[in-house]
């Protein structure tokens, strides 16, 4: 077959400009028709797409044939004859009906947001009981298609409406905080680490941006410690780690401020003063662990109750835990190894500014 002529190239080009098409792709320039009967989309009985009917017009004002136009764009004679004749105009698409009516579609989103945490069974359960009985690939398709995707929620506390007041409160205040206060305060906390490393629960539907929806949360609860361990970091790095053996309470608490917090603030602040941080658990706000911080003379920063997530050294603990997924120690002894070396490698790895910025996970 020949190639095309230059004529009928750019009078191609002009017609493909005018149609908001791109021009011809260059490949196309210099190709033999039976190449391009393999790059052009096939399809037989299907209607031609843009640059088919380009090609196909322009080939019929060079006098071609149907026969000749129907070899040379890939496509079938009959899907030829209809756009020369004009029956292709305002034909039904090919393809499969579509199993579903848009009320049928509506029905399922409904049944999603009345509860985000439903399994793809539970979906369809429940729009078959409405009426539509499809599989659950189709149930798939259709929440896909309203925008909702299936992610591992959010973890957030359970708070009351006061305790809701007291962080806000607390925000506002601290809102205009700069980088240099921050970085006077040494943040602390206590961790759980367990031997499992499992599946994280449910998962929830939600669209783009409702991460931090209410009905797109999981709230956290306490479980029975496996290695309970404390550490504190600040802008300057991370302290040394204790573990802590049993319940911890004012006494045991009191010990470990001062053989680990003591020693933190020496090796992050020297002499400088600086601005502890810790949670209103019981052992934290007994009195004679305030008695404790006043005998030595720290500043000890007001905070929230029940308010983990506002803490930067959630971050830290995310990464321990991260790695602790990869490391899968068997041993408690193989456990207490990783943390520590987990720990000891986040001032490298973690720069100093990022600590106080990151959102905990």
């Amino acid at each position: 077959m020949k190639r095309f002529s230059k004529r009928a190239i750019n009078h191609l080009n002009q017609r493909i400009n005018s149609k908001h098409l791109q021009k011809i792709p260059e490949a196309f320039k210099n190709s033999q028709p039976g190449s391009l009967l393999k790059t052009a989309i096939m399809g037989k009985t299907a209607d031609l797409t843009a640059v088919q009917k380009a090609i196909t017009d322009t080939l019929k004002q060079e006098g071609k044939t149907q026969k000749d136009i129907s070899e040379r764009i890939g496509c079938s004679q009959s899907a030829v004859s209809r756009h020369l004749s004009g029956e292709s105009v305002g034909r039904k698409k090919c393809g499969r009906k579509r199993c579903t009516t848009r009320r049928g579609d509506r029905t399922l989103r409904k049944i999603v947001e009345k509860n985000r945490f439903q399994t793809l069974g539970d979906l369809q359960k429940k729009w078959t009981e409405s009426g539509v009985e499809t599989s659950r690939a189709t149930v798939y398709r259709r929440v896909q298609e309203v925008g909702y995707r299936c992610h591992i929620p959010q973890v957030k506390p359970l708070l009351n409406q006061k305790q809701r007041q007291k962080r806000l409160t607390w925000a506002t205040e601290k809102q205009h905080w700069t980088v240099a206060q921050w970085s006077k305060v040494l943040f602390s906390d206590e961790s759980n680490f367990c031997m499992s490393f499992g599946n994280q629960g449910a998962r929830v539907w939600r669209k783009t941006g409702e991460r931090e929806m209410p009905k797109c949360l999981k709230s956290s609860v306490k479980y029975p410690q496996s290695v309970m361990v404390w550490g504190a970091m600040s802008a300057a790095g991370v302290g040394p780690l204790c573990f802590i053996k049993g319940r911890v309470n004012a006494a045991s608490y009191q010990e470990i401020l001062e053989h680990f917090m003591l020693p933190s603030a020496e090796k992050l602040y020297g002499d400088e003063d600086f601005i502890f941080q810790h949670d209103l658990a019981p052992a934290h706000s007994a009195k004679t662990t305030g008695k404790c911080f006043t005998d030595h003379g720290i500043t000890v920063l007001n905070w929230p109750a029940n308010s983990p997530d506002l803490n930067p050294i959630e971050n830290l603990w995310d990464i321990v835990k991260r790695k602790l997924r990869d490391a899968r120690p068997n041993t408690l002894d193989e456990l207490k190894a990783a943390i520590e070396a987990s720990w000891a490698s986040i001032t490298s790895a973690v720069p100093q500014a990022d600590c106080l910025h990151a959102t905990p996970h």
